[in-house]
């Protein structure tokens, strides 16, 4: 495998695991303006403490993303 294929292949799984912490980090969000009230002070911690994760984590997925697209047009 080329080099120019290995990077494309390793910024389409980034962009996968992308979606997927960016709709779980809305969903959570969501559920978390829906239930304030009424979900416990331990869940409500422990959501706000996973939607700070999940969003560092989209903030460092992104930035991987461009150094490898990037690291694509030095190529």
């Amino acid at each position: 495998m080329s080099k120019v294929d290995e990077i494309k292949e390793n910024i389409g799984w980034l962009k996968v695991i992308f979606g997927l912490l960016a709709a779980i980090d809305v969903s959570l969000l969501g559920w978390l303006a829906q239930n304030y009230n009424t979900a416990s002070e331990i869940i409500l911690g422990t959501a706000f403490i996973i939607i700070i994760i999940l969003t560092v984590g989209v903030a460092v997925v992104n930035r991987k993303a461009y150094q490898k697209i990037r690291e694509l047009g030095d190529l």
